[in-house]
């Protein structure tokens, strides 16, 4: 299939790199041009504007930071309204505001352009490996014509819905990892208060209902205190407050959510805003006085 791929961040870079391997014919684009230079080098195609990639594209796909950027490159000057074709499909895999993406989706329908929304799960680890999962809100069929190139990204790729439904899935998500990364900022920290041998902790507890993803791969840098990058505090802090917004909007409570929006802002204010999640750890070592 043609597919433009608009974003090469810490995610996209990967993810388009898994779609060229799958044998697709790639177009890429990325604001910060030099960034397109790692997946032409592997055969992509590079174009000067988001309406470029989209022009003879089946599958367009847009990952970048927050709301106002999918806006501007998909209905902006030069965006991707302008250049796809009536019946191409827009997946946006970033993460932004449900309402917002319901929005995009009625423009971009007036115009023939289909579009569904698929965040993601995984962090960079998923994105290089083809593993992340993603979670897809959109129209059946367009979710069964696009699932080739979904399955060049993800294991685990679900439809949970209408258009919009990808996006509250993902703010589900970011709900119960900002939980898992707090209390087990918590509990490590407890443990080396208390002076124990902290790779045999860790091993003990993740056989048990203690046991995640989170555990087995970020432990070690709450015990460490450092925080090499996979998924930036500042994008998941973005991530929290369309949560909470969404919460708003259908009166649902989130005290732990809201707890971890604040000692985010205290991380990115002390200049810990590109460090990975993880970090909340090291808000939780100072409190407890292992800094």
């Amino acid at each position: 299939m043609k597919v433009a791929f608009i974003g090469l961040g810490t995610m996209g870079v990967g993810m388009s790199l898994n779609i060229l391997k799958a044998g697709h014919e790639v177009t890429v684009h990325n604001r910060t041009r030099e960034k397109e230079e790692a997946v032409a080098k592997e055969g992509a195609r590079r174009a000067e504007s988001p309406q470029a990639a989209a022009e003879g594209a089946e599958i367009i796909i847009t990952i970048v930071s927050d709301t106002p950027d999918v806006e501007a490159v998909v209905l902006g000057t030069n965006g991707i309204i302008h250049g796809a074709a009536q019946g191409a499909i827009l997946i946006d895999m970033s993460t932004i505001s449900p309402a917002a993406t319901r929005q995009m989706a009625e423009k971009l329908g007036e115009k023939g352009i289909k579009m569904l929304d698929a965040p993601v799960s995984g962090g960079s680890e998923g994105a290089q490996n083809g593993t992340l999962a993603i979670m897809v809100g959109g129209d059946t069929a367009d979710f069964e014509k696009a699932l080739p190139i979904l399955e060049a990204m993800g294991k685990t790729i679900t439809h949970v819905g209408p258009i919009g439904a990808g996006q509250i899935t993902k703010a589900i998500n970011q709900i119960i990892i900002s939980g898992t990364y707090l209390t087990m900022a918590e509990g490590l920290s407890l443990g080396m208060k208390a002076g124990l041998d902290m790779p045999k902790v860790i091993e003990a507890i993740s056989g048990g209902a203690a046991s995640s993803w989170i555990l087995h791969n970020r432990a070690l840098n709450v015990v460490k205190n450092t925080y090499p990058l996979g998924f930036r505090v500042k994008l998941h802090h973005k991530d929290l407050g369309i949560a909470l917004d969404a919460a708003r909007e259908l009166k649902v409570t989130l005290p732990a959510t809201a707890l971890v929006a604040q000692i985010e802002n205290g991380l990115i204010a002390k200049g810990y805003g590109d460090d990975d999640i993880s970090a909340i750890g090291r808000a939780i070592r100072e409190q407890s006085g292992l800094e």
